[in-house]
């Protein structure tokens, strides 16, 4: 991978000027970068791109040449074409030590036992049976489409993990693509981009409420609600909403908890 980052170095300080926020390059570019260093071709571009978009963290290089409180992260603007642009901050994980909200674990046993662990499947598995996005927006939920790559005009070949549709009493619609991650990983700003973008290109009449979603251990799962806005060419990513919800069995809820529960709710 030292490949990957002396190319997207080299692309980098070929394009930058003095506080720019905007950085664009092309995938001809990233070919042309691997001349300049005198290394093969490298296959597969677009993979260089796509790895600090979604994987990688961005060489120090690169990081250095940040205004304070800022990151470069890098999105598509097109087929083959990119920007790196400056958010604040690039990345957001669930707050520590939040309470976890005991819920009636509604998994099928059968689903449990050839469903185990922490990866993305299991968690949008187990969110889907406990219908846990509908407690957590307040809306009825349905899922529509899952695992959904597709392509969207000015940022190019993009993925959502779920897509769900929600319906409030007064029968305003939602649009809420959601994102899982594994124990330990970040949500991304770049894939909120996308997600905002998708929803305003596939469904313009529905308010989109972009969510994401994480394993804190096998049955404990974090939802946040994010938002992105653009303030003076910097993405600004902030958290509008969090919960965190504890999957119980049905003797693992006293009938002081539900007591409790039922007060706050007066």
């Amino acid at each position: 991978m030292s490949k990957y980052k002396n190319v997207i170095e080299r692309v980098f300080l070929n394009n930058y000027k003095k506080s720019a926020i905007k950085v664009s390059f092309n995938r001809d570019e990233l070919a042309q970068a691997c001349d300049e260093l005198g290394i093969p071709r490298i296959k597969n571009l677009g993979d260089i791109p796509y790895s600090y978009r979604f994987r990688k963290d961005l060489p120090d290089l690169i990081k250095e040449v940040c205004p304070a409180n800022s990151e470069w992260i890098i999105i598509g603007t097109g087929i083959g074409t990119y920007e790196f642009r400056l958010a604040a901050p690039g990345k957001i994980e669930p707050t520590p030590n939040r309470q976890r909200i005991k819920v009636p674990d509604a998994t099928p046993e059968i689903v449990r036992k050839y469903a185990p662990g922490t990866d993305e499947q299991a968690l949008l598995t187990k969110i889907r049976y406990n219908r846990l996005i509908d407690l957590f927006t307040g809306l009825t939920c349905y899922s529509i489409q899952n695992h959904l790559r597709t392509t969207i005009q000015n940022i190019g070949q993009i993925e959502i993990d779920e897509v769900y549709l929600g319906l409030n009493k007064k029968g305003t619609h939602f649009i809420i693509p959601c994102q899982a991650k594994s124990p330990g990983d970040k949500f991304g700003i770049v894939q909120v981009i996308q997600d905002i973008e998708f929803c305003k290109s596939r469904y313009q009449n529905a308010i989109c409420k972009p969510i994401a979603l994480q394993f804190l251990n096998e049955n404990d799962v974090a939802i946040l609600e994010l938002v992105v806005e653009e303030i003076n060419g910097i993405f600004n990513f902030s958290v509008v909403d969090e919960r965190h919800y504890k999957l119980v069995g049905r003797d693992e809820i006293s009938d002081e908890e539900i007591r409790a529960m039922s007060l706050l709710e007066k």
